[in-house]
């Protein structure tokens, strides 16, 4: 019986081929879109989970409550961690300080010749680690034990790293590394590479006991000073649950920390599972953060994709059952139960979405190569694994069920005398209103990504082409090392840059006006010892950084050459924070940074630039001279000879620096790494808008050509009578414009919260006008009209002789 189902299943498929084609196209692209969505989202959601004691495992965050708003800092002071260990002793602790941008020097055969040397950039994943990490976190020891650790000027690398350095993990022991031209380390153990689904990247791993060498080493008693880079983990016990640790935690900051009426302090702990999704806190030590928000929004987008390539099937079905009528009347004339149509029918449904499953797993298979465009996904991630297939499986079961059950029940139910006399008609079976609902929906959805995709790319290009209050455009900047050797080379590598003609201005300075730098200190101003009530944020630059950036000054000028803090320049928002209505009335005005600066003069004020992203106000800035902070060069550099002076530049640098491995970028390109995330989600907008126009689009056709078959008899007694081409054109299409405006009232009002939802993620934003919802509702009625016009012409150019002859 299932055989014979099949078999008629398989000859009605070659009968209506047409339609078949339209099913099998919907279904294989709709489920190929979400099989590549659904493996985005197992990716994502997989991360920190191979650790064994993940549900355990959590990560200390500091809040500090202010009066301009609560701040959250992924790290926590120095000193806490002995606090913490003589307070909580049944809980686990172990502290780590990360390390981005270092230079991992591994010794040539020529000690004296730093160009022997093999020389890497690790952009991450340099680790100050406690021997105690490991007993939180898990790692396959290849050589050597966690407890090498507990020595200062000790390294352990992962395989890959140690294969990197050495070509052979197995000689790595024993052999000596140098970090940042500056800490001489020894090789004391290999461990397995992590996945990469991981936010502890663990790659180069020094003894936590080293960081005391570092210059720029913090008190350890010091309780003041936070930095983002010191970050505490732990593990807690299973009679200890996170509320009651985090109530603990308010006591034991009241205890520790005094915190004053400006700024409260407190602790909690952020579960592992949140560590990657926790944008509040951000700066994870892996490569990125993703929303939960966008994980929920591709999810919707799935959804909605598989829900339009079902109606589709729906609405051709049941449209197609009428042709069937007679064939339907016969077998229950013969004694097929209403069950054995219903189980032929979801036969015929089974046949057509399996082989749109297959061809589904073809298409997310050419395609998986460029998921990396819309995702931060690794470029070897598998495509088909258990999971993946039982989520095919899955898909398929729900697919059948959503497109078969319907149009089962519709063909079924037919009473044999009227069917057999050909008199079922699509009114008849209550399938119009049916269709016209779901056309609607299916337009919904459509106009719903349409619009999603005109506010995102729209508001991507606001972001692309904002004022950011500086020039961005050919500054070459060269990430350097603030060792007292590299310190002293400065000036003449600037004049050497100099006199090269392409070169306009040269700056050293901590970072570039626009980064991810968040480095705030409390100040005083003018003379009182009244301390503010909010932060400022600081970066040092020499007196050129104005003029190789572009900034704008308001009032007064910049500071002198110096090279340590003898004169400031603030911007816009600190002076009006500071009560200031008029530029000019701060210079001249002293302010000094913490309480143990000097007080130094207001030499000008700038314009507001951006200090971060466009996803954040700009912050109140104090910009000052620091020579020990210089640790990296801009080059502002003329347009015409671009490549050629970025490899002049290159190499006058390796011959100033033969020590330093070379990693210089162009500035518009990292500002560019900001919106890497949104510009993915505009992409994955524009992808599966095409994709819903596309799926519409053959519904629409199949139920066109379905009517202008149903109606062949009427067109050619209407041409006969007099009836013009654009009359039947209007008679085909008028039905569907109505359903799209129909569709296009109830998708509005959904779409217009959900980008207001996205768009509140940027400080600077555009508004959500009538125009971009006039440019949705304008696509899809030219789109629905090219695809119902083209088939009804065709209908309407038909002979009206053969028209009349039909039957």
């Amino acid at each position: 019986m299932i055989k014979n189902y099949f078999k008629i299943a398989w000859r009605n498929i070659l009968r209506h081929k047409g339609y078949s084609i339209i099913n099998i196209s919907g279904l294989s692209v709709g489920i190929a879109a979400c099989l590549l969505i659904f493996v985005v989202l197992k990716y994502e959601l997989s991360y920190n989970t191979f650790n064994k004691n993940y549900k355990s495992i959590y990560h200390l965050v500091t809040q500090q409550n202010q009066e301009d708003g609560i701040n959250y800092n992924p790290g926590v002071s120095i000193p806490a961690l002995k606090a913490l260990r003589v307070d909580f002793p049944n809980i686990q602790f172990a502290a780590l300080n990360s390390s981005y941008g270092s230079q991992v020097t591994v010794p040539g055969p020529d000690a004296g010749n730093a160009a022997d040397d093999k020389k890497f950039i690790e952009p991450l994943g340099v680790l100050y680690l406690e021997p105690e990490m490991f007993d939180i976190f898990d790692a396959t020891w290849l050589s050597g034990n966690k407890n090498v650790l507990s020595q200062p000027n000790m390294v352990v690398l992962d395989q890959a790293t140690a294969i990197k350095y050495f070509g052979d993990w197995q000689k790595a022991n024993g052999k000596s590394i140098k970090l940042d031209n500056q800490l001489n380390m020894r090789v004391a153990g290999v461990i397995a590479n992590q996945p990469e689904n991981s936010d502890m990247p663990m790659k180069v791993l020094i003894s936590y006991i080293t960081t005391k060498q570092l210059p720029d080493f913090v008190s350890a008693d010091n309780w003041g000073s936070i930095g983002s880079n010191h970050q505490i983990f732990l593990k807690l016990p299973n009679n200890i649950s996170q509320a009651t640790f985090d109530k603990q935690l308010v006591a034991f900051t009241k205890k520790h920390v005094d915190n004053q009426e400006r700024t409260l302090r407190t602790h909690f702990a952020q579960p592992l599972s949140e560590l990657h999704f926790d944008k509040r806190v951000g700066n994870t030590l892996g490569d990125h953060l993703t929303s939960k928000a966008t994980l929920r929004t591709l999810t919707f987008i799935a959804i909605l994709i598989i829900i339009m390539a079902s109606i589709n099937f729906i609405n051709l079905s049941t449209a197609q059952s009428v042709g069937r009528s007679k064939e339907v009347g016969i077998r229950k004339v013969l004694g097929s139960s209403r069950g054995q149509l219903i189980a032929q029918t979801i036969g015929e449904t089974t046949l057509i979405v399996l082989f749109s499953v297959v061809i589904a797993a073809v298409v997310a298979k050419i395609a998986l190569p460029y998921l990396k465009n819309i995702a931060s996904v690794p470029d070897d991630i598998s495509l088909f694994t258990p999971v993946t297939i039982l989520f095919l499986a899955i898909t398929m079961l729900v697919v059948i069920l959503l497109s078969g059950i319907y149009p089962a029940l519709v063909v079924s139910g037919f009473k044999p005398v009227l069917a057999i006399k050909n008199k079922i008609t699509a009114a008849s079976i209550g399938g119009i209103p049916l269709r016209r609902a779901l056309v609607v929906a299916q337009f919904a959805i459509a106009q719903l990504l349409i619009i999603g995709t005109i506010v995102a790319v729209n508001q991507m290009n606001f972001v692309n082409e904002a004022d950011l209050g500086f020039n961005k455009e050919a500054v070459m900047i060269i990430p350097g090392y603030a060792d007292s050797v590299s310190l002293s080379k400065l000036q003449p590598f600037k004049q050497q840059l100099l006199q090269n003609p392409e070169v306009r201005s040269v700056s050293f300075s901590s970072d570039a006006p626009s980064s991810d730098n968040n480095w705030g200190t409390n100040f005083y101003y003018n003379n009182s010892n009244e301390e503010l009530t909010f932060n400022t944020f600081l970066k040092y630059g020499d007196n050129d950084y104005f003029k190789t950036y572009g900034l704008q000054f308001l009032a007064g000028k910049g500071y002198d050459q110096s090279d340590t803090v003898r004169q400031a320049v603030v911007n816009e928002t600190l002076i009006h924070k500071l009560g200031i209505q008029k530029p000019q009335d701060a210079i001249g005005k002293n302010i000094k940074l913490g309480g143990r600066g000097m007080w130094v003069p207001i030499t000008g004020v700038v314009k507001d630039f951006k200090t971060n992203s466009l996803r954040d106000a700009v912050k109140p800035i104090i910009i000052s001279s620091r020579k020990k902070f210089f640790s990296q060069v801009a080059v502002k550099i003329n347009t015409k000879h671009l490549s050629k002076t970025a490899h002049d530049i290159q190499e006058l640098w390796e011959a100033t620096y033969p020590e330093y491995a070379y990693s210089g970028y162009f500035f518009d390109e990292n500002i560019a790494k900001f919106y890497q995330q949104e510009n993915q989600m505009a992409l994955v907008y524009k992808i599966f808008a095409a994709i819903a126009i596309f799926i519409s689009c053959l519904g629409l056709y199949g139920l066109v050509s379905f009517m202008a078959v149903q109606r062949t008899k009427e067109v050619g007694v209407r041409k006969v009578l007099g009836a013009s081409v654009t009359s039947i054109v209007f008679l085909f299409s008028k039905e569907f414009m109505i359903l799209i405006a129909i569709s296009f009232v109830i998708a509005m009002p959904t779409a217009w919260y959900m980008m207001s939802e996205w768009l509140q993620n940027f400080a600077y934003r555009i508004s959500l006008g009538a125009g971009v919802f006039v440019l949705a509702i304008a696509s899809s009625l030219l789109i629905a009209w090219l695809t119902v016009g083209y088939k009804a012409v065709r209908a309407a150019l038909v002979n009206p002789v053969k028209s009349l002859r039909s039957e």
